[in-house]
This record gives C-alpha cells, sequence and structure tokens, in this order.
C-alpha cells in the first residue's frame, strides 16, 4: 500500500481539498483549503484529478517517509523543501522514491504551504469531502507524528505546470468588499472600512482573521441592539459590538448575532488567509 509516514507534523497539518459547500442548513461550513489557486496548483502538478486531497501545511514543518515511490509538490507559501536532505525546491513536481524522505521548512513569506501527492491522501469522506473542519469536528483529526496517511491510486494522468499563484502577501494586502446586508447599522460604513489600515491581529485562524483598528460607529438607533442570528457566508465582515471587524474564512460558523458590514470578494481570501500577523490590511468598497 502506498502511503505517507508523518515523522513530524509541524506546528498543523490537516487534510484538505475543496471542501464540502452547500450544507450551512446543517450547521457545518464550506471548510477546505484556505488558498484555493495553491492547492489547485498542487494538484496539476502532480497530475491529480481535480478535488484530490492534500495536506494544508500551517507554518510548514512537515516531514514525510515515502511508501511507496509517488510524485509530490509543495506549493503555497515559498519554504524550503528538502528531499532526503538535499535541496529539491517548491511549485515543482518531485519524484519521492521509496523510503525518501520529504521535509518542508518554515515559509520565508506567507502562512500557508500544501502538499499534494499522486493519487491524492485517501482519507475517509464525510459529506462529500476529505477536509478536516476545525470548527464542527468532521473530516479526520489534524495529522500528528507516526500517522500513516493512505494515498490513492494515481489517475495516470501526465503532470502539467501552469500558472503559479502568488502566496506571499506583500506589507499591505488590498481587499474588495461588498457592502450589506447591515451595513446600514453603521454611520459611515464605506469610511469605517476603506478609511483606517487595518492590522492582521496574532489570534486569528481557519475560522476568521481578526483584524486591529478602530470599531465602526453604529447608528443611534442600532446602539443597545443585536441582531437574532442569520446565515453567515465566507469572506462576511461582523463587527463585534466592542471590537473591530473578523473577516471569516472557510472554517467559519454558519451563523452569527452580531451586524455585517460587508462581504470580501473571494477572489482575494486566499491571499488574507496567507497574511500573518501584523500585515496591513486596506478595503476598497465595491458599489
Amino acid at each position: 500500500m502506498n502511503a505517507l509516514l508523518v515523522v513530524r507534523a509541524g506546528p498543523q497539518a490537516l487534510v484538505t481539498d475543496r471542501g464540502r459547500p452547500g450544507h450551512a442548513h446543517l450547521g457545518i461550513p464550506p471548510s477546505g483549503a484556505l488558498d484555493r489557486p495553491a492547492y489547485e496548483l498542487g494538484n496539476r502538478l502532480v497530475g491529480n484529478d481535480d478535488g484530490a486531497a492534500g495536506l494544508e501545511l500551517l507554518g510548514g514543518g512537515l516531514r514525510v517517509r515515502a511508501r511507496g515511490g509517488r510524485t509530490v509538490a509543495v506549493t503555497g507559501a515559498p519554504a524550503p523543501v528538502l528531499v532526503d536532505g538535499r535541496p529539491a525546491g517548491s511549485h515543482r513536481a518531485l519524484h519521492l522514491p521509496d523510503g525518501a524522505e520529504l521535509a518542508v521548512g518554515t515559509p520565508v513569506g506567507g502562512l500557508r504551504c500544501y502538499l499534494a501527492v499522486a493519487g491524492g491522501v485517501d482519507a475517509p469522506v464525510a459529506l462529500g469531502s476529505r477536509s478536516t473542519d476545525l470548527l464542527s469536528g468532521l473530516g479526520p483529526d489534524p495529522v500528528a507524528d507516526g500517522d500513516e496517511l493512505p494515498v490513492g491510486p494515481w489517475s495516470g494522468r501526465v503532470p502539467v505546470s501552469g500558472p503559479v499563484p502568488v502566496s506571499v502577501p506583500g506589507a499591505v494586502v488590498g481587499l474588495r468588499v461588498r457592502p450589506g446586508p447591515r451595513d446600514d447599522w453603521f454611520t459611515d460604513p464605506h469610511g469605517a472600512l476603506a478609511g483606517p489600515l487595518w492590522t492582521v491581529t496574532a489570534d486569528g485562524n481557519r475560522i476568521g482573521v481578526r483584524l486591529d483598528g478602530p470599531s465602526p460607529g453604529r447608528r443611534p438607533e442600532w446602539s443597545d441592539r443585536e441582531l437574532p442570528s442569520e446565515g453567515m457566508v465566507t469572506g462576511a465582515v461582523q463587527v463585534p459590538p466592542d471590537g473591530p471587524p473578523v473577516v471569516f474564512l472557510a472554517d467559519h460558523p454558519t451563523t452569527g448575532g452580531y451586524p455585517v458590514i460587508g462581504v470580501v470578494d473571494p477572489a482575494d481570501l486566499p491571499l488574507l488567509a496567507q497574511a500573518p500577523p501584523g500585515t496591513g490590511v486596506r478595503f476598497t468598497v465595491l458599489r
């Protein structure tokens, strides 16, 4: 049986794929890879079918040993990649012979690396996905030292390259945001979002990114009121009454009682998911 033996899991290694959208009515978030372009590039590089499961590595630090030879690729945030101690490079297909050890170091920019393996990680499927969901607990447990990850049969497709997505945020990340649905709760919603230079804080995760900056002011008629819980979507910019906004990512709760001042364009979320603490954030309000 082909497999990857986890010698060291690193800070956080999770099985991921395209997620399980369409289950919000059950209280289940979409989950899946936060940097979708980087995840999809990995599958292209190793010749996988679309949607094959790989690993999402927060902070790198992974070491795996091959049980049977396979093609692999490391994408996303650039990081040192070694095969049996020799530099091998990222964002390219690598042959991992039987018994060889792959090591992914700490990213030199960004936060999350992705490991694709030909055939995909053959983890159990839950509601159509192999992704680990940290909020609901669906999917496999986070990868741990000593785990053996089975690998599925390779499709036989010839690996292909393609555009390499940018997974390294600059000092400031630009996010396009569409107002609403509760922007009418705030005195100057456009100015409150687009005016400040926000900062990514250290207490974010796959559920959401918390920003530091001035809390948007509420209109007087809404100052002491709260919403009944209503549906939340990925990219929602939720404003609690006592602080700055939170931008929800893929493992977000499906309902919430704080007003949503806007929703970030989905195309901008992968770069936000790669933004380390201290990164600046500028909102551009789409009208």
